[in-house]
């Protein structure tokens, strides 16, 4: 075993560190984005905010095209828009 491999097995997932590990998967996955839908998104975002690896959460959503639910603290909504602004910004620079 080389010292990468032995790395990443006492590296524990990013998963494990999560703070919505122990909540309601349900909280994550709102039906919908009126009423009750809203107030369910917000706490979700609430558990996101305090979790120390929401970035590694919002980059997997991204590069797994996860399209369903809240992840590393962003919508539906608000990934296919960080998706597009990142591709315009790719384009623009390729030109």
């Amino acid at each position: 075993m080389n010292s990468q491999d032995r790395d990443r097995r006492d590296t524990p997932d990013w998963r494990q560190l999560s703070e919505c590990r122990d909540e309601d998967p349900e909280l994550f996955f709102p039906i919908g984005n009126t009423g009750p839908a809203i107030m369910q998104t917000e706490e979700a975002k609430q558990v996101c905010r305090r979790c120390p690896v929401r970035a590694q959460c919002l980059s997997w959503a991204l590069e797994a095209g996860q399209d369903d639910g809240i992840w590393g603290g962003l919508d539906e909504d608000e990934r296919r828009k960080l998706k597009r602004r990142n591709q315009r910004q790719q384009t623009g620079r390729a030109a």
